[in-house]
């Protein structure tokens, strides 16, 4: 079996969150990894948005952790 490269499992995992972000008329996208931490932004209503923080936390940061466990936290960098 072929293991997908870091940066493929994390674009996999924003793939799978993409649809709710778009759902509110949001985005994300991958920024770098520096260590052990993921950088993202966030694009549309998601800038500024009052739950962006939970989202990160409760959305993203779970979602790559699952596809890349190596992985040990995401934040979101300013536009």
């Amino acid at each position: 079996m072929l293991v997908n490269s870091l940066h493929e499992r994390i674009e996999k995992a924003l793939d799978e969150v993409r649809p709710f972000l778009a759902n509110d008329g949001g985005d994300v996208s991958f920024e770098r990894i520096d260590g052990d931490t993921v950088e993202v932004k966030f694009h549309g209503s998601c800038v500024g948005c009052n739950v962006s923080d939970f989202t990160l936390k409760g959305g993203i940061e779970t979602t790559v952790l699952k596809y890349a466990p190596e992985i040990k936290r995401v934040i979101a960098v300013k536009a």
